[in-house]
């Protein structure tokens, strides 16, 4: 039987004088960039009836709730929360890692609500139209988190088990990573892209959105290690990642429900 596959990456692509390039920041760098191209394919076949200025200010605005509420959601979700009086710079130092999927989804949630309300749109209008672009970003960063050697599952003797130098042991292990690539990132982004071709009613892509990654992630901490600073939150394997999940499913469920007597909104012109 062969030996498993070691995952022993550089974290650092390239070096610019001083400057270290890590892939996990090019990681996110290509999620913003194919989100954008994404978005912008779409919008000049007439599905978001807005300027490129006003689509390049919301993916501005989303990005910056990417980092400023995933980073805070780590914080509040993730790290004991004695931080704020004994150490509150901690929460700007993003370099020292820590970055939350619920708290970035939250962080996104109000750029686009700020945006629509500044645009007159509906808010839900221009989340059913970012939701099939975000599984970009959600797969390369998983793809990151593999790079570095991270997030690692739990072990296992399946023929595709890894091991992970940074994990407490030497064990093959579930590379967990590329689970949530291939289910949080090609597999979404394939649903939601496809199911979003055709006009919907209003919140329906939002809904199905909701509903996948609810499952996916669910599932897919069945084979990961829960944080080493949190563990099993009760019964032996429930973790902070289902916990954050389970809402996303309900909201899902709620907005399914809520399209079947909303509007379908007609396709723009096209536009120049």
């Amino acid at each position: 039987m062969a030996a498993p596959f070691v995952v022993n990456f550089n974290p650092v692509a390239f070096k610019a004088g001083p400057l270290a390039i890590h892939w996990y920041g090019l990681m996110y760098l290509g999620g913003f960039l194919g989100g954008w191209l994404a978005g912008e394919y779409r919008r000049l076949k007439g599905r978001f009836p807005v300027s490129r200025d006003a689509y390049s200010d919301l993916i501005f605005y989303a990005m910056m709730g990417v980092v400023i509420g995933g980073r805070l959601g780590y914080m509040l979700f993730y790290t004991p929360i004695n931080w704020i009086w004994h150490d509150p710079l901690a929460l700007v130092r993003i370099w020292d890692g820590g970055m939350s999927f619920h708290g970035g989804l939250l962080g996104v949630a109000a750029a686009n609500w700020w945006w629509s309300r500044r645009h007159g749109l509906h808010v839900f209008d221009t989340v059913d139209f970012i939701a099939p672009l975000v599984p970009i970003g959600l797969g390369l960063g998983r793809l990151g988190n593999f790079i570095n050697g991270e997030l690692w599952g739990k072990p296992s003797d399946v023929a595709w088990a890894m091991v992970f130098p940074n994990a407490p042991d030497a064990l093959p292990r579930h590379p967990s990573q590329l689970y949530e690539f291939a289910l949080e990132g090609v597999v979404m982004f394939a649903v939601l892209w496809i199911y979003s071709m055709k006009p919907r009613p209003r919140y329906a892509v939002s809904g199905m959105f909701a509903l996948l990654y609810g499952c996916f992630r669910i599932f897919v901490e069945f084979f990961r290690l829960p944080d080493a600073q949190l563990g099993y939150l009760a019964f032996g394997w429930l973790t902070m990642g289902q916990i954050l999940s389970i809402p996303l499913l309900v909201f899902g469920i709620i907005c399914l429900a809520l399209s079947r007597r909303s509007p379908t909104l007609p396709l723009a012109a096209p536009a120049a």
